[in-house]
């Protein structure tokens, strides 16, 4: 059964980091594509960044840009996001969530799977 499940959430106060995880199972993971997406409270889901199956990675969110990467271990069937220099407006749930190909299309109705989400909190 293809699952993913995200972990690494929590309350942070700003400018420090955290680690997410995205475990898969149920596929092989360096065959697609892997999107983390964002839901802040009241608004609608954002694309965070999103790696290919090859490594590449492609940013969603300009607000991220130079706080945030990605990276995948395939051997642990895992996607990863680092977020560093956290502020009060990435306060979100995020997921992860699985695409239909290799590559990153950048499209919402491509991602066909999805996490059950993770908390992040940023407060003083």
């Amino acid at each position: 059964q293809l699952q993913l499940v995200e972990s690494g959430g929590g309350l942070v106060q700003p400018g420090e980091s955290l680690r997410l995880s995205c475990l898969a199972s149920g596929f092989t993971l360096d065959h697609y594509a892997i999107g983390w997406f964002r839901q802040a409270p009241g608004k609608g889901r954002e694309g965070v960044l999103c790696i290919s199956g090859s490594g590449d990675s492609i940013n969603y969110a300009s607000s991220v840009l130079g706080r945030f990467t990605i990276s995948r271990d395939n051997a642990k069937n895992t996607v990863y996001l680092q977020m560093n220099s956290l502020k009060s407006e990435d306060t979100a749930v995020y997921y992860c969530a699985l695409e239909r190909g290799y590559y990153c299309s950048g499209s919402l109705h491509e991602y066909t799977h999805w996490g059950q989400g993770t908390q992040v909190t940023v407060s003083s």
